[in-house]
């Protein structure tokens, strides 16, 4: 199979060590050295998608658009400008409008230089540049060296050495020199913070400007030059029309006004640029000279030789610059790229163990991981991430699961007394594992359209609004980072889970659960897309197009889920997706109906997830109201697999229709749902069947509706501070600041059956009725009414247990006037649907791709 390269040699270099050695470059926009680190811009590939049709027509023959744009940038005359395919384009032409006898070229420089003359039979002086001044030009010297008819040519800054001048120098000494013509190579000054470009800033100066390197678009070839205007004038007769394609034009002309984009770009450049120095700087036998550009000359002086280190490094799939082809520089220099910050790391270890021999010491190794990502919301993220935890425990590999942030109302409670998403419970379970909020450490739990509760590492932190949390955000990816450190040094592999899409351009700057956590895990990401909804393949394809470079870079394949027929049938679609994004399609997963595993949140509850078809058989009809804020529904879920339980979900009175039993579940926002009962007249419903016997449950949040009153005055879930209940039971509630969070065992004491669970509220209850629990350490929750068809309690997860579930559906039946159950009871056990949903993914997935991007 083919390799990847880490390239840090010029371009072509690399394609012809690609051909030679079977090596393979991922992207064309990836293969260049002195390349801006953090990748083009993001809007570059919608903006090439979005001018297609540009290419069915000819280009404007001098890009007149992006020399009028140019010309304001570098306050100039756009007659002064051309653009050109390429910089290099316009220096080989150079000679040809010049009328110079001598060209005078401070070494070492651009190769090209001395080559573009020699072509041209122009005599060439090099002055040496002095290793003992850092390279640095001696401008007198320079200057009692020039005479007319003269070409001096500086790199500005120079390349290898990275050394840059100020502008008045050669300002002045093109004012003193008019008979000597200035040609100021600028093709790396963008990566400078300070300095001023020469463009325009004299009549014997030449400037050349290459957009290739800063916006980082090589395969474009884009760039261009400001000259005298009679020297511009033969030079455009010169060049044909059309040369620059329609496509660079329009990336051009966004480009250079992108001011965002450029600051951003000089910001991450130097933060690397000063981790790649620091880095180097404590390695043994090296010298490196200082430089302003996006590249570093270093000098080796030990007793390896570039040659053989530049061998041992490429076997590592690094390619540096071999420096001995420069004039004034020996067989011991290089030159390196400054690269991303992974790269750079990468580059340092292998160095430090090459020159440091064994005592070389590296960071740790991050652990194995996977990721799961989603076109959209309700993918199936979360139950392919159990899928494959439990394919992963069942070949034998210690896995665990993780989430960086999730937003859901449906949580957990661990038995150390911390808050985490109730999705990744379940994946801990398809582990078996228990549940441990290292794999969750930041839980959003929304309370309004436009805030959340703020729990972090299982304890809650605070109500935010949007922009609130998202200021926040910076802490929290911290909090996460150091939560998937400790957990992931636990286990021999990670399986992340991603949220939403990381396709959501609003959210992609302050993203913390997608693809900025796949880069700090350094996991490869499967993109998964739920075909049951249409337009997977234009998803997978769309979400690739809005994705920046080194995200598409995590990218590893897609995943198709929830397909109805033959998959067979979908290889041209797939056979399209690779043409288009380079991707393939690693599986295909089967449409599950009813596969017994908990979903994430309330998305797929209000889908319909719950839905089944009406028993046969005698049976009891319980309705469960469907709350605006509703949490933790899946206290319910056990009822799905009761043969003579008929569940509905109702959120309107017409719907409620005559059940057994109405089931009020748990809230985020007990104020504004019990107001939302009220306006929709579903209070007076609840009320009117209670009243007529009807047997009504709540269930925490829903057991404080069942009370007189409900106030919050500390605003904790709502801004309105107090409301009446439905009243159907004599209790008051009021909102804590402290969060109760506590695992729960004990005893129903009408029933004397065991329950077990946990309670996650802020309200205090107060009523003088006895308790419906005892629990094994004393305390108690819960109550009744006086007639005993209305109760309810605290204890999330009290139908889980098998015995108390089948006491209460059989009284149920007895009220109704039916027998008891008969049957074989039902056990509440997810054990066989995690293997049985093992089988299906194992069988619709390629397992074998799937190690080798875990490298296990």
């Amino acid at each position: 199979m083919a390799k990847t390269i880490t390239s840090y040699e010029h371009g072509g270099n690399i394609h012809a060590a690609a051909r030679e050695n079977g090596l393979a470059l991922e992207r064309i926009l990836d293969f260049s050295a002195n390349i801006n680190p953090l990748g083009p811009p993001e809007w570059l590939r919608p903006c090439i998608s979005g001018n297609l049709d540009t290419v069915l027509h000819y280009p404007d023959p001098y890009a007149s658009e992006l020399k009028a744009i140019l010309a304001e940038k570098y306050g100039c005359l756009s007659d002064t400008i051309i653009v050109a395919n390429g910089s290099t384009e316009l220096f080989y032409q150079l000679p040809r409008v010049l009328d110079c006898k001598r060209a005078v070229i401070p070494v070492p420089c651009y190769i090209d230089y001395i080559k573009v003359l020699e072509l041209a039979e122009i005599p060439v002086l090099p002055v040496t540049l002095a290793e003992k001044d850092n390279f640095e030009p001696d401008f007198d010297a320079i200057a009692e060296l020039l005479r007319p008819g003269d070409l001096l040519i500086l790199g500005r800054p120079n390349n290898p050495t990275g050394v840059c001048f100020q502008a008045d120098i050669i300002e002045e000494l093109a004012r003193d020199n008019r008979d000597v013509t200035f040609v100021i190579d600028e093709a790396f000054l963008e990566f400078t913070n300070d300095e001023k470009s020469l463009a325009g800033k004299g009549s014997n100066i030449i400037t050349l400007h290459s957009l290739t390197k800063f916006y980082a678009i090589p395969g474009l070839r884009l760039g261009f030059g400001v000259f005298p205007p009679v020297i511009a004038k033969k030079l455009q007769r010169l060049l044909p029309p059309w040369s620059v394609n329609s496509l660079a034009q329009e990336v051009g002309k966004r480009a250079v006004q992108d001011s965002e984009y450029q600051h951003k770009s000089r910001d991450y450049f130097q933060s690397c640029k000063k981790h790649l120095e620091e880095g180097l700087a404590h390695l043994p036998d090296l010298h490196v000279y200082p430089s302003v550009a996006n590249y570093l000359l270093v000098k080796l002086q030990g007793s390896l030789t570039v040659k053989d280190l530049a061998q041992k490094l490429k076997e590592q799939n690094i390619l540096i610059r071999d420096c001995s082809n420069y004039q004034n520089l020996g067989e011991d220099f290089f030159r390196i790229a400054v690269r991303s910050q992974s790269d750079n790391q990468f580059l340092l270890e292998q160095l430090h163990k090459i020159l440091a021999g064994s005592r070389a010491q590296t960071r740790k190794k991050k652990t194995p991981s996977i990721m799961f990502q989603g076109t959209s919301s309700n993918a199936g993220k979360s139950v392919l991430t159990a899928a494959l935890c439990r394919i992963l425990l069942q070949d034998g590999v210690r896995v665990a699961p993780f989430k960086a942030q999730n937003m859901s109302l449906n949580s957990y409670v661990t038995h150390d007394g911390l808050e985490m998403g109730r999705a990744q419970v379940v994946q801990a379970q398809a582990a078996r594992l228990d549940p441990d909020v290292r794999m969750n450490p930041i839980l959003l739990k929304p309370n309004s359209d436009t805030g959340s509760q703020i729990i972090v590492n299982g304890k809650p932190v605070g109500n935010m609004a949007v922009m609130e949390y998202v200021d926040y955000k910076k802490n929290a990816m911290l909090k996460a980072c150091e939560a998937y450190d400790d957990l992931a040094s636990d286990f021999d592999t990670i399986v992340l889970e991603g949220a939403g899409s990381p396709g959501e351009v609003n959210l992609k700057k302050h993203d913390i659960v997608n693809m900025r956590m796949a880069r700090y895990a350094e996991s490869p990401v499967v993109l998964v897309g739920d075909i049951d909804r249409g337009g997977v393949y234009a998803s997978f394809v769309g979400t690739m197009e809005v994705l920046n470079q080194w995200e598409r870079s995590l990218i590893a394949g897609f995943l198709v889920n929830r397909f109805r027929g033959n998959s067979d049938l979908l290889q041209d679609a797939h056979d399209y997706v690779k043409m288009h994004t380079g991707k393939d399609v690693l599986g295909v997963i089967p449409y599950l109906a009813n596969h017994g595993i908990p979903e994430e949140d309330s998305v797929s509850f209000k889908e319909g997830l719950f839905e089944r078809e009406k028993p046969e058989q005698d049976h009891v009809e319980i309705v469960v109201i469907n709350l605006p804020h509703i949490s933790n529904f899946t206290d319910i879920e056990p009822f799905l697999n009761e043969p003579d339980v008929f569940l509905r979900i109702v959120d309107q009175p017409s719907d409620i229709g005559n059940p057994d039993v109405i089931i009020l579940p748990g809230s985020k926002n007990v104020i504004g749902d019990m107001q939302a009962l009220f306006h929709t007249d579903l209070a007076a419903t609840i009320k009117e069947k209670a009243a007529n016997g009807c047997e009504v449950v709540g269930i925490c949040g829903g057991y404080q509706m069942l009370g007189k009153s409900i106030s919050d005055p500390m605003q904790i879930e709502s801004q309105q501070g107090e409301m009446t209940a439905l009243s159907l039971i004599p209790m008051h509630t009021k909102m804590a600041a402290d969060k109760t969070l506590l695992r729960r065992s004990g005893v129903h004491i009408a029933s004397g059956q065991v329950v077990t669970g946990y309670e996650i509220h802020h309200g205090q209850t107060k009523t003088d009725r006895a308790p419906l629990f005892k629990y094994d350490d004393n305390t108690s929750c819960g109550i009744t009414s006086s007639a005993g068809h209305i109760w309810g309690s605290y204890l999330h997860g009290l139908f889980d247990s098998d015995s108390f579930r089948r006491w209460f559906i059989d009284g149920l039946r007895v009220r109704k006037g039916l027998e008891k159950y008969n049957g074989p009871n039902i056990c509440y056990d997810l054990e066989p649907a995690f293997d049985r949903l093992a089988d299906t993914v194992r069988q619709g997935l390629d397992m074998d791709q799937i190690y080798k991007l875990l490298k296990l």
